[in-house]
């Protein structure tokens, strides 16, 4: 099964094929010596292997930084509907806990999940369903949470209008996290997989880009000028020069310096167009060239717009469960979660298939499966206690990356979440990366909300699209999640049932696009008749057959360390522990 996750940019899919840049081999016969396309593809390090300690770190750091501008962006869209658009202190402090809480999830994913070098972090699947339940009558920010004037972000006051949102926020997801708890280690997740097919994820994974246009588009419109210059670098770097290599020094295996080749457009494109439009802001704003004048067009594009945030920020800060108070729990907030903890379930199944694939490991089995899905539900209660607004999911563009560098040993997973939960500590790093103007954020957001578009509609590939039924379920369901939603927040109070808790969840379930997008695909095309080549299941099936290029064993791959498998497989409840699962 294809993985339709784009979470944040999820690396535009780095747009590459594993395979460019050996294209001139191919048709060639290979006699003694020679290297075949299969050996080319073959991992340098496999899931199992320790590469040595210097590589291990670089990649680490490399992987980190193609996570980052996926997690940075959730506090920062997130702070719009939590009130906290003039409080760039308690911004950072969001951001700091995201990468905490990304870190250590991670550790938990590959030492006790499926043990694939899959790095863990925040899901736009839950930032719909977030934003829906806030932008309710109920929680729509007050007037004056907008006007930096009235701010005051150490009152009593301002702390409760954000604390409170936060608090119903976190509460609702971790509850929602249950579900994922049970079907995860329940072992339902195989279940369930035979019904959710291409046609349900395509509009559900669409509709997370389609459904944050408008926040997209407030901040483009900033300053049009800086969005495009970011819009441009991000395009020119991962499309135009991804496989124009850089010349770097590197020591061989007999200690010579040489010189290697290092494709940096295509780890970072992101990275580095945000980087070099913030450094353009920076200059036009020490000489003045942007108005100071908080009322005129392009005052946002400065870089001083958040004030001296990073000397305020301390040098530690700890993310801890509770920070911002009890927990809060909405019945709807609960129902809205959920939708969104399905699409993550759904989207994860896929890329542990992509990463043993690019691993060359042998199909993860149902137990490690369900073991997955329910570390992840582990990890959103986790995140949702610490705060972080978000949930976890797996992170595609790193999954992607295993296929560039040839590595997919997952003690570099390890050391990456270890290096998350480092930077999630030092306080200051969070406020500088609040202090990214807000047209440069639009400018990447641009490109991250169009890929997870495409990305949820490339999931139709494996389905007949010559088919008149699929033609039909794909563009009603497309077409239904847009208008529904729609007219519902243009009409909030035609939802009047007398009840005011089941109005509020029919309100943030039927504005969230993706849950009635996924809903009626899922509906529709379990009840038309159709077969599993044109509903694109077979291919799925496909995929749990056994790899003959895998040099490792399944139990080497997935079972639990320190004997805990061998322990725990004679008794009777292992089912319970995900090292078992429905048929």
């Amino acid at each position: 099964m294809a993985s339709g996750k784009q979470n944040g940019l999820e690396s535009l899919e780095f747009d590459i094929d594993v395979n460019d840049q050996q294209s001139k081999e191919e048709g060639k016969t290979c006699g003694n010596g020679c290297v075949t396309e299969e050996d080319k593809n073959k991992p340098t390090y496999s899931v199992t292997d320790v590469p040595p300690w210097y590589l291990s770190s670089f990649l680490a750091i490399q992987h980190y930084l193609l996570a980052c501008s996926g997690l940075i962006s959730i506090p920062l869209i997130l702070s719009e509907g939590l009130c906290l658009q003039h409080d760039s202190l308690t911004q950072s402090r969001l951001i700091n806990t995201i990468f905490f809480a990304s870190g250590l999830i991670t550790l938990l994913q590959v030492i006790f999940g499926v043990r694939l070098p899959i790095l863990q972090g925040g899901t736009f699947s839950l930032m719909t369903p977030a934003m829906a339940m806030l932008s309710t009558p109920e929680w729509k920010c007050p007037a004056w949470t907008q006007n930096a004037t009235l701010v005051n972000t150490s009152s009593p006051l301002f702390r409760e209008v954000w604390q409170t949102r936060m608090r119903t926020l976190q509460g609702s997801i971790m509850v929602a996290s249950l579900l994922q708890i049970l079907v995860g280690f329940s072992g339902l997740i195989g279940f369930l997989m035979r019904f959710i097919g291409p046609l349900t994820i395509a509009p559900t994974v669409s509709l997370i880009g389609l459904s944050l246009y408008d926040s997209a588009g407030a901040k483009v419109g900033s300053h049009w000028g800086i969005s495009a210059m970011t819009t441009v670098l991000i395009i020119l770097f991962s499309q135009y020069l991804r496989l124009i290599p850089i010349p770097v020094p590197a020591y061989s295996k007999a200690k010579k310096l040489h010189t290697s080749k290092f494709y940096i457009f295509q780890f970072m494109p992101i990275l580095l167009g945000v980087l070099i439009s913030w450094l353009v802001c920076y200059l036009l704003t020490i000489y003045d060239v942007l108005p100071s004048d908080p009322a005129q067009y392009g005052h946002l594009a400065r870089t001083n717009v958040k004030g001296d945030v990073v000397n305020e920020a301390p040098w530690f800060t700890f993310p801890y469960p509770g920070q911002w108070g009890m927990p809060a729990v909405s019945l709807a907030g609960v129902f809205g979660m959920m939708a969104g903890i399905i699409c993550s379930m759904v989207e994860s199944v896929g890329d542990y298939h992509s990463c043993a694939t690019l691993s060359r490991a042998p199909p993860p089995p149902k137990h490690a499966i369900s073991r997955g899905i329910g570390v992840e539900g582990l990890g959103s209660l986790l995140a949702g206690a610490l705060g972080t607004g978000n949930g976890t999911t797996s992170l595609s563009q790193n999954v992607a990356a295993l296929g560039i560098t040839k590595v997919s040993s997952r003690v570099v997973i390890l050391l990456s979440g270890a290096f998350m939960i480092l930077i999630g500590m030092v306080g200051k790093i969070g406020a500088i990366f609040t202090t990214i103007p807000t047209p440069v954020l639009g400018g990447m957001l641009l490109i991250m909300f169009g890929v997870i578009t495409a990305a949820g509609i490339s999931n139709l590939q494996s389905t007949d699209m010559n088919s008149s039924r699929n033609i039909f379920v794909f563009g009603f369901s497309m077409f239904s999640a847009l208008v529904i939603p729609n007219w519902i927040m243009k009409n909030p109070d035609f939802l009047d049932t007398g009840f005011k808790e089941v109005d509020q969840v029919l309100h943030i379930l039927l504005t969230t696009h993706m849950f009635v997008g996924g809903f009626l695909g899922f509906f529709l095309d379990n009840t038309i008749p159709g077969s599993k080549r044109e509903r694109g299941l077979s291919v799925r099936d496909k995929d749990h057959l056994e790899d003959s290029s895998c040099t490792l064993g399944t139990e080497e791959v997935y079972d639990l360390p320190f004997g805990i498998t061998s322990c725990l497989s004679s008794q009777s409840w292992v089912p319970v522990i995900g090292l078992g699962s429905l048929a």
